[in-house]
């Protein structure tokens, strides 16, 4: 963490454009409303937040998190979220799960706090992409995948 805690500065310069594609895509292959309930797990400093309804935003980095735009974020990690069971309509997690500590136990709480819909962008070149696959096809139906430049994007059901 400390790596993003130093980087924080400069992050949206760095990874701004690359992250807005994604959401654009991501935007454009689901449907929310004004009562939609978002959680962005790994948010950093919120560009992957960006949606026209309630986004929480959670991140393990006290300094990208104050980066951020004006919606909720609270810190926190993957593996121990902080929200009631079946509280989100969606959870998206774009490029963050690489990072995750323990995968089956990250999947698994997001599984818990939603209701129905994820969307995980993963980065390809990732020595965990494999992994991280293995477990988003083990725990839900995988409705559409998109490969983008660096990451592959599924959108599933729990």
């Amino acid at each position: 963490m400390s790596y993003y805690n130093s980087i924080a500065k400069g992050y949206n310069e760095l990874h701004e454009e690359e992250q807005l594609k994604k959401l654009s895509i991501i935007k454009n292959n689901i449907k929310t409303g004004n009562n939609t309930k978002i959680l962005d797990v790994g948010c950093g400093t919120g560009i992957s937040s960006r949606f026209e309804c309630s986004v929480v935003g959670v991140d393990p980095s006290v300094n990208l998190i104050k980066q951020g735009s004006n919606r909720k974020k609270v810190i926190g990690i993957a593996e121990f979220l902080p929200f009631k069971d079946k509280s989100f309509n969606y959870v998206v997690s774009i490029t963050a799960m690489h990072n995750f500590i323990n995968i089956k136990k990250s999947i698994g709480e997001m599984k818990r706090v939603c209701r129905r819909n994820f969307v995980f962008s993963v980065l390809k070149k990732s020595e965990r992409f494999g992994n991280i696959k293995k477990n988003i096809e083990k725990n839900f139906r995988i409705e559409k995948s998109i490969e983008e430049d660096k990451d592959v994007i599924f959108f599933c059901r729990a």
